[in-house]
């Protein structure tokens, strides 16, 4: 089904306050394909942790049909950008039956942190094939300018355990 991804990331919007930052929301939806929650848009590593050009691409169509809205916020020394869902979105979604979770809880607990810390979590699931040990050697390696804590790294352990225990 072309669209099923579509309507997945649909799912996702509809599930939330409007997203601010596509920074965050390629977070949001990268910690979500860790949880196991299934997503199917591939990820690489970039600048700023785990990244998906598709992710992006599609968004990008999202707003060409008029299912989300992406609204440019100037903010004193930079832009962000705003995502929200619109009526044409709501429709398109009634025509899915998705195979998601709900995600409420999941959105809920990484709308209340930050940025950074989202980064963190992101970057750290992207290689924990690695040891924890090593995971953190990592994290300080290409996130050195961050200046992330082994304390920061602590939290972020805790808070992958609490959103793959949410069902």
């Amino acid at each position: 089904m072309m669209l099923e991804n579509h309507a997945k990331l649909m799912q996702f919007f509809s599930s939330s306050e409007p997203i601010i930052g596509r920074k965050r929301l390629q977070k949001m939806i990268y910690i979500l394909k860790k949880c196991k929650v299934p997503f199917e848009e591939r990820y690489e590593f970039h600048f700023y942790g785990p990244y998906s050009e598709e992710l992006t691409l599609r968004i990008e169509e999202m707003c060409n049909l008029g299912f989300i809205q992406e609204t440019k916020e100037e903010k004193k020394n930079y832009y962000q950008y705003r995502y929200e869902v619109m009526e044409a979105g709501r429709k398109f979604l009634q025509h899915y039956e998705t195979a998601l979770p709900p995600l409420n809880e999941h959105i809920e607990a990484m709308n209340k942190e930050s940025s950074r810390f989202l980064e963190l979590v992101s970057t750290m699931l992207f290689f924990e094939h690695l040891p924890k040990n090593e995971v953190a050697e990592k994290v300080f390696s290409v996130k050195s300018k961050q200046n992330y804590t082994e304390e920061d790294i602590e939290t972020a352990w805790k808070f992958i355990e609490k959103l793959r225990g949410i069902h």
